[in-house]
């Protein structure tokens, strides 16, 4: 049977980490100048990585991790340092990469991963599925992770609104400050993963 506390816990807990509105000047700052058609595809290459990614490690996560020899804080800082870079392009504002394949790099990194699939929510992803006994708790956690992904989609997507009312001018300081803010989550979540190897050392 459906656990609805189930899925109410595990969708809270996704949504606060993938953080939907808090990813929106983020997906701007990284789509503009982009036609509309284009910025709207990104948008759901971007979900569908993520929930790719995020569907991977559910199933596997944990397997994947000991195979590699991988820890959780390692997967954390290497997400950081991925981040740290991209901020610190849109910073510098260096956009000048070809279309095509900026296109493709943006909808998977880092939109699709780690800013969207990050270590936080492919840890809480794992820890739902072991946790989750019986078909009910699976598909209550495999429905709450859905239902997240097309929360995202729907948030990115209408997010292009806001592109019309802003401007160019608007979509430059909305790419300055989404730096500023991406690189303070790369560094805390850097931060997190040394705390992390220190506690366990």
């Amino acid at each position: 049977m459906f656990d609805s506390a189930v899925f109410g816990s595990l969708f809270l807990t996704l949504f606060v980490i993938m953080d939907p509105p808090g990813i929106t000047p983020i997906f701007l700052a990284l789509t503009s100048g982009r036609p509309a058609k284009v910025q709207r595809r990104m948008a759901g290459q971007a979900a569908a990585v993520a929930f790719s990614v995020i569907a991977v490690f559910g199933i596997g996560g944990q397997q994947i991790l000991d195979y590699l020899h991988v820890s959780v804080p390692a997967l954390m800082i290497a997400g950081g340092l991925l981040l740290l870079l991209i901020a610190l392009d849109l910073l510098t504002g260096k956009n000048d990469e070809p279309t095509q394949t900026k296109d493709v790099n943006v909808a998977l990194v880092p939109l699709g991963m780690p800013l969207l699939a990050g270590p936080g929510a492919i840890v809480s992803v794992i820890l739902a599925v072991q946790h989750a006994h019986g078909i009910g708790d699976q598909v209550a956690v495999w429905t709450a992770i859905a239902a997240m992904h097309v929360v995202l989609w729907v948030t990115m997507r209408y997010s292009l609104l806001i592109i019309r009312v802003i401007k160019e001018g608007g979509v430059v300081l909305v790419t300055r400050l989404s730096g500023m803010m991406l690189s303070a989550i790369a560094v805390q979540q850097i931060i997190n993963g040394v705390i992390q190897v220190a506690h366990t050392a």
